[in-house]
């Protein structure tokens, strides 16, 4: 029997060395990963989980203590949140989005370990306090996120774009082909979301927003503004209609996508995702959806501080 040649067995050994690296790659909790690369696949689950939360109640009624209650890993129960009354369309295309975010909760935590659910708080309270900011003044009545599906998509606009520009920022940062693929993947559901409710409230920007006398318009470049202003970042954040100096080219005043000078995608830290998220501008002190702070290496290091 004829003995294999010196380049048979390189190409057989280079084949086995490929196949071991993707098993790598595909192995739960893989222990090969950076420890930054770890710590930046499960800071965004505090978005995840916010998202996947606000979209299963505010679509199907309940969350994921009913859903898959081990991807809650026993973290506390959200607070405040509910049903939404949505029209079948709203509906529909919510519940989309909520399946979707339990999957990306699934993926991230195929990769690393994960932590338990965050204490959220998703009530009207919450939501209210947050366009009461970003407006400068109280709103009459307080805003309701439930009451319909405008003011849910206006509610919706508020969160997953700050995860977005999370994961943008996290991409330059990672090492492991594992985490570019993941983020990747991640990122391009998450732009997606965030185009289809841009389209939504773009279609209706000139809408009133009943009973209050400011549009849809206005709404979304108020929250914008705010993001900015929690950032302390310049800015990361563009509402519907802009001046035409932020307009893609500098040509044009709607602004379908939130992006910069080159259309492309604003990213932010970590630390600005919080300030945002904890609507205090300050990473060190929690607040907004996060009564408690962030879970994870890198929302916990800013709580010791």
């Amino acid at each position: 029997m004829a003995m294999p040649s010196y380049f048979s067995l390189s190409i057989i050994l280079l084949f086995l060395s490929h196949q071991a690296l993707a098993e790598t790659y595909s192995c739960p909790h893989n222990e090969n990963l950076l420890q930054g690369d770890v710590d930046l696949l499960e800071f965004p689950l505090n978005l995840e989980y916010t998202e996947a939360e606000f979209f299963l109640y505010g679509a199907v009624g309940y969350g994921l203590d009913e859903y898959d209650p081990k991807l809650a890993m026993g973290g506390p129960p959200p607070i405040g949140v509910r049903k939404a009354n949505l029209d079948p369309f709203t509906r529909d295309l919510i519940t989309q989005f909520a399946y979707q975010e339990v999957g990306h909760i699934r993926a991230i935590k195929s990769t690393v370990r994960g932590f338990p659910r965050p204490l959220l708080d998703l009530s009207p309270n919450n939501f209210a306090k947050l366009f009461d900011m970003a407006f400068e003044h109280p709103l009459s009545p307080p805003f309701d996120p439930y009451i319909n599906s405008l003011n849910y998509i206006l509610a919706v606009y508020v969160i997953p774009y700050v995860g977005l520009t999370g994961y943008v920022g996290a991409n330059p940062n990672l090492q492991a082909y594992a985490s570019k693929k993941l983020v990747a993947g991640l990122l391009a559901v998450e732009s997606g979301q965030d185009a289809v409710i841009r389209a939504l409230l773009y279609e209706r920007a000139e809408d009133m927003v009943k009973p209050y006398e400011y549009t849809v318009a206005e709404f979304t470049d108020r929250i914008s503004e705010l993001r900015n202003r929690l950032g302390h970042a310049g800015i990361k954040d563009e509402g519907l209609v802009v001046p035409p100096e932020l307009g893609a080219e500098n040509k044009t005043s709607g602004n379908i996508l939130s992006a910069d000078y080159n259309s492309l995608a604003y990213g932010r830290t970590p630390a600005e995702v919080l300030r945002i998220v904890y609507s205090t501008g300050d990473e060190h002190k929690p607040g907004g959806f996060f009564p408690n702070g962030g879970k994870g290496t890198i929302a916990e290091s800013y709580l010791k501080d």
